[in-house]
């Protein structure tokens, strides 16, 4: 059984920094995919980073760019994502995912493409 856990959500004022961290246990770690995404209320879930667990090549959305780092650690199983300089816009439910489906979706930052799916973890930026 394949499981997520996600940690190091919390509550920032603009500008401040957090570390996610995604636990996996249960799933074939390496030649695959492992993502975060993130859902605000009233929104869609949308790709922030993947990681080809196999290669190390890494995609970002723009929202990203240039201050969130997505790491993985394959001895631990874990899958990382700091996030510096954060915008109130950032705050939204952060998901650990795994398990793609090439050809499902539109990419890797497309969530339709992933069977596994962690619980989340709140992320809140004030201004």
């Amino acid at each position: 059984q394949v499981q997520l856990v996600e940690s190091g959500g919390g509550s920032v004022q603009a500008g401040g920094s957090l570390r996610l961290s995604c636990a996996a246990s249960g799933y074939t770690y390496s030649n695959n995919f492992m993502a975060w995404f993130r859902q605000a209320p009233g929104k869609e879930r949308e790709g922030v980073a993947v990681v080809d667990t196999g290669g190390g090549g890494t995609i970002y959305a723009n929202s990203g760019k240039g201050r969130f780092t997505i790491s993985q650690d394959n001895p631990k199983k874990a899958l990382y994502l700091p996030m510096n300089s954060l915008k109130p816009e950032d705050t939204a439910m952060y998901y650990c995912a795994a398990g793609r489906r090439p050809g499902d979706g539109r990419g890797p930052l497309d969530p339709i493409e992933y069977n596994y799916w962690g619980q989340g973890t709140q992320v809140t930026v004030s201004s």
